[in-house]
């Protein structure tokens, strides 16, 4: 890594309060059970900013391959968390394929909402988002740090191959997270990744979790270039969109948008070595295209599955995911719930199953009780405050 990229990831980590020190992990593995044949699940949770915890699913190869398998790291979208139908069709997926699958709730959802409710786009709650928008990014960033870490403490895992895989929101936090921390080894943006200019979508869009942080880098300069700098040294990087994805501004910006930005990367680069892949799809929106063949092939080619070789997947049947959805009478968020979007999405394999809401649970009603007040994102927010009012930040 160059002076000028470690002083790219010093402002970026300080614009969006990241801290120099990683909190303490204290992994748990609180239950388990087996959904599939292939596959079984761990019920699990670590820490993050504040000692509070984040519940996820661990979705692992049965039988375990005899050699380390790679990790994955399923980031969610708005609204989404480790009960969104593409977290458990990934995780059983790609633990078929022999990888460890990890997906959990982001803040404000699941288990980490007051309700323990999904869909609620809690974190989007508006609260002074000059200063408060950086700090959740950067809880968000700190979030998937910690999932990276996660994976590397698991005897079966290969911490050389942790990858991270984010969808809309997620491409966002992937996209950002990719550029400072060095342990990932591969990163997938689908429904995103297009990091564009002063005033365009990403400065105007979620004002919290997204708008203010964008804007808290504009200092930077040319902030996609160097997002996607930093994501070469560390490794590859595919983007996937749907060429009607309107959802996040992809039919302005087309092929020439990200033509232009990987020109751009490889004059701050200097070479093409690990700069962004780009991939589309013709007549689809919004959707978590990692569940997909050319993504699951990308990733093969890049980090390797024990079970899987390229035939293997190119020789792979699909499933039409909204038949599926309503097959297994898995919960869907409306708003995506069309041909065009979600339902449109034809996954990988055809034996993966629905698995209930309560299955998901990593923690009994008790146990969620008790530990709410270092979960939920009303507690983190006040934990915020606090830290502002200590530093006489108004």
């Amino acid at each position: 890594m160059s002076e000028r990229e470690a002083q790219w990831r010093h402002e970026i980590r300080t614009a969006l309060h990241v801290q120099d020190g990683t909190p303490e992990l204290e992994p748990t593995t609180h239950s388990k059970f087996s959904p599939t044949e292939g596959v079984r699940v761990e019920r699990v949770s670590y820490g993050t900013q504040f000692g509070m915890r984040i519940p996820g699913i661990l979705y692992l190869p049965d039988p375990m391959p005899k050699e380390e398998i790679p990790g994955l790291i399923i980031v969610n979208g708005h609204g989404g968390d480790k009960y969104a139908w593409y977290g458990m069709y990934s995780g059983m997926l790609y633990a078929k394929g022999g990888a460890a699958v990890l997906t959990y709730d982001p803040t404000g959802e699941g288990e980490r909402n007051a309700n323990r409710e999904s869909e609620t786009r809690e974190h989007d709650h508006i609260e002074d988002p000059e200063h408060m928008g950086p700090r959740l990014a950067g809880l968000m960033i700190t979030d998937l740090m910690q999932a990276v870490r996660y994976l590397g403490t698991r005897p079966e895992t290969d911490a050389t191959r942790i990858s991270a895989m984010g969808y809309s929101l997620g491409s966002f936090v992937v996209g950002l997270t990719g550029a400072v921390d060095e342990q990932i080894h591969c990163c997938v943006l689908a429904g995103g990744g297009n990091f564009d200019g002063p005033g365009e979508y990403w400065d105007r869009s979620k004002p919290m979790c997204q708008g203010a942080p964008y804007r808290s880098l504009q200092a930077l300069g040319d902030r996609g270039a160097i997002l996607y700098t930093l994501h070469a040294s560390r490794g590859p990087t595919l983007i996937y969109n749907g060429l009607e994805d309107a959802v996040v501004n992809i039919p302005n910006h087309g092929r020439p948008f990200f033509e232009d930005l990987r020109k751009r990367t490889i004059a701050l680069k200097g070479s093409e070595a690990s700069v962004f892949d780009v991939g589309f799809l013709e007549g689809a929106s919004h959707r978590p295209h990692f569940v997909t063949k050319p993504v699951a092939l990308w990733l093969e080619s890049h980090q390797g599955f024990p079970n899987w070789s390229n035939e293997d997947i190119l020789k792979m049947p699909e499933t039409h995911i909204g038949p599926w959805t309503e097959k297994y009478s898995v919960e869907t968020d409306r708003a995506y719930a069309t041909e065009i979007r979600e339902f449109g999405t034809m996954a990988l394999r055809d034996d993966i199953p629905g698995i209930k809401r309560s299955l998901l649970n990593v923690l009994t009603d008790e146990e969620w009780e008790a530990q709410k007040n270092i979960l939920i994102h009303e507690k983190w927010r006040e934990q915020i405050r606090k830290e502002r009012k200590s530093l006489n930040v108004c």
